[in-house]
């Protein structure tokens, strides 16, 4: 798990600067910026659903650090 999701976050910003290029080269004349973005959308809810699975099977614990308490 600790080399997942770094893993994923470099994905999920590698995709984000391709829409950016896509977006800057082609000039809304193509669809690659959407599918770019559709990518890092479906990347981040695959993240997010692995974390709280990952959590939920016990592969990674929460760090015990207390909210709202003095």
């Amino acid at each position: 798990m600790k080399w997942i999701i770094p893993i994923v976050l470099l994905m999920i910003v590698t995709s984000l600067g391709s829409a950016l290029y896509y977006m800057m080269k082609d000039r809304g004349n193509s669809s690659r910026m959407v599918h770019s973005l559709m990518l890092r959308i479906g990347l981040s809810v695959a993240l997010f659903i692995g974390i709280l699975l990952a959590h939920y099977f016990g592969l990674i614990e929460a760090t015990g650090i207390k909210v709202g308490t003095n």
